[in-house]
């Protein structure tokens, strides 16, 4: 045979969990960067990012919210921290201020290749609220 299948293993699993929904994304998106940044504490507040986004369901807000934070990382080459997430009905707003990477100050921990589907999914547990994510690394 000239190929064959071989398992290989590039993804994290985040299990995140907060007793409110608005505590949950925030959680997410800090589980997210500290992927990221190995020292999320030497990222100062020097800039912010205001999100505006609508989905059908609770995961698909999750996915869009954490893929809408790894496109500000990529394309903006920013970093951040700190997060302030409002949800109603099916939207998010929300802010996250941070700063551009300066290499001198922030070591750079995993390349987070993307947001997946695979398995996602946001539920209410009987303490609040619990999320999964995959993410590409």
């Amino acid at each position: 045979m000239p190929w064959e299948l071989v398992d290989h293993t590039a993804d994290v699993a985040l299990l995140i969990e907060a007793p409110t929904r608005e505590a949950l994304f925030e959680e997410a998106a800090r589980a997210l960067v500290s992927l990221i940044v190995e020292d999320p504490a030497s990222v100062e507040e020097r800039e912010t990012l205001h999100f505006e986004l609508t989905a059908d369901d609770p995961a698909d807000l999750l996915f869009d919210w954490l893929q809408a934070l790894l496109v500000a990382c990529e394309l903006r080459r920013v970093l951040l921290t700190r997060f302030q997430v409002t949800l109603e009905g099916r939207g998010l707003r929300a802010s996250a201020t941070g700063e551009r990477v300066d290499p001198s100050r922030h070591r750079l921990a995993y390349e987070v290749k993307a947001i997946t589907y695979h398995g996602l999914a946001v539920r209410a547990t009987r303490d609040g609220w619990q999320a999964e994510v995959v993410v590409d690394i």
